[in-house]
């Protein structure tokens, strides 16, 4: 079991911001701005081009409510999404509250927010989930 299938089963804490049975959403913990989710499958699969048709579609489709809770929760001009990383493999997509493309420059330096903040954030996108 990978470290994010752990995180979705619970044995690894997370700041849940939302989940179905399919799907789990949880904050980045070294976010490049507030809000900053990754929306993952609860199955194990590396590559989101392995994901048939179907499971990718319904992947993109609760990837679209949780962009759409982060949007009501952190007003932002779009909510972005990012399909990268080879560490962990396991599919994932980013969501990250955006007003420029700036925002999204995973090599700037990473917001830092305590233990309450994130616990406030995943809450806030969770109440719009």
């Amino acid at each position: 079991m990978d470290i994010f299938s752990k995180i979705a089963a619970g044995e690894i804490p997370s700041y849940k911001c939302a989940e179905d049975e399919r799907f789990y959403a949880f904050l980045d913990i070294n976010p490049v701005a507030k809000g900053h989710t990754l929306v993952i499958p609860r199955r194990e699969v590396d590559y989101i081009f392995d994901m048939d048709d179907e499971e990718l579609a319904a992947f993109e489709v609760f990837a679209k409510r949780v962009a759409v809770a982060i949007k009501k929760a952190f007003p932002c001009r779009k909510v972005a999404q990012v399909v990268l990383g080879l560490e962990v493999p396991h599919a994932h997509i980013h969501l990250i509250p955006m007003n420029t493309e700036a925002d999204v420059d995973f090599r700037r330096e990473k917001v830092q927010l305590s233990a309450e903040e994130m616990q406030q954030t995943a809450a806030k996108i969770l109440e719009n989930f």
